[in-house]
């Protein structure tokens, strides 16, 4: 089925890139929908997991088409590398968490963030159950799985730094990604570390066994979580694509959480290698409180003091110098919070 809707999808851009103007029928009804759309690259933080639902809806529904976009979802190998793709321009559009921008900003990367989705962090630390593991501090004296390059990886020391914690504490044991899971599973590590709404729901589908987790958030680490990455370059040549983009995106997760069973389905058509259905769905209802719609009231929609909070923290406990003023890594202009 997946193959017959590649198909479908290769014809469609053939139709998209006719010079006859013919219309370009998809799901949505925008005017926008009509003439042929522009191809945009959007590359994943990870590879597609259940907080990735609501861009394949986005398609699905014709959020995107509306906008005169034929949007193409990338699976990403990590927050670090999304960004840094988006900042060489092989890919228009990322999808990162927060604490890597920062850190690549400061070090030159010419992007920045043009709103972040789930504004209470995902990070975790994960765990079976049966380990006992109430607190940070419970961590002293066993061995934590990472995978070198990706947003957990990169804060950890921090979370350590601000429980009163040394490095020399826990023995951070390097993972390939593909293999923490069984690995923690199996016992070869007390913990790892993860995104909580993720990896949590696939440890228990695939395990059989209850899975705890401790929040870096609720664990003196409360800052921004993924949102949408772009590059200078792109916010000046083509700022009204960013705004169509951001836009589709915006009505995308609205639409998706109100209907989450909706959204995995579409994923489950047209996403490859993605978690069971029943996975894709727990994964996204989990996501949805980090939107903190209650205060932000449209998803996407920043404050100053969001960025400033997340930044202080940074600074305080991680590596980044020099921080400077959320102007320096966010642009709030496109996500808006009034529906324009």
């Amino acid at each position: 089925m997946k193959r017959l809707l590649t198909g479908l999808t290769a014809a469609a851009l053939l139709v998209a890139c006719a010079p006859s103007g013919q219309d370009n029928d998809g799901a949505g009804s925008g005017s926008a929908d009509n003439g042929p759309k522009e191809t945009v690259t959007f590359t994943l933080n990870w590879v597609p997991y259940g907080e990735h639902a609501p861009f394949y809806y986005g398609v699905q529904k014709g959020f995107y088409a509306d906008e005169g976009i034929d949007l193409k979802i990338e699976p990403g190998s990590g927050s670090g590398t999304t960004i840094k793709s988006v900042a060489q321009g092989q890919t228009m559009f990322g999808w990162a968490d927060t604490p890597p921008l920062l850190n690549a900003i400061t070090t030159g990367m010419p992007v920045k963030s043009v709103g972040v989705f789930l504004q209470k962090g995902p990070a975790s630390i994960e765990f079976l159950s049966d380990k006992n593991i109430k607190s940070i501090q419970d961590l002293k004296g066993k061995t934590v799985g990472g995978t070198p390059g990706d947003a957990m990886y990169a804060t950890f020391p921090a979370l350590l730094a601000a429980n009163d914690m040394q490095p020399t504490d826990v023995t951070v044991v390097n993972m390939d990604a593909a293999n923490k899971i069984a690995q923690l599973a199996e016992g070869q590590v007390d913990a790892i570390m993860g995104f909580f709404h993720d990896q949590g729901p696939t440890i228990e589908a695939r395990t059989g066994k209850k899975v705890d987790h401790l929040l870096f958030a609720d664990s003196g680490l409360n800052m921004l979580g993924t949102g949408i990455v772009v590059s200078d370059e792109t916010m000046s040549s083509q700022k009204d694509l960013v705004g169509k983009f951001v836009r589709a995106t915006q009505k995308s997760w609205a639409e998706a959480v109100k209907h989450p069973e909706d959204a995995a389905k579409a994923m489950a058509e047209l996403a490859e290698n993605e978690p069971p259905l029943e996975v894709l769905v727990k994964q996204l209802k989990l996501a949805e409180p980090l939107l903190q719609l209650n205060t932000a009231g449209e998803p996407g929609v920043n404050i100053d003091m969001q960025w400033s909070d997340t930044i202080e923290l940074m600074s305080k406990y991680s590596s980044l110098k020099e921080p400077g003023e959320p102007s320096k890594y966010w642009d709030g202009s496109f996500a808006k919070g009034d529906g324009s």
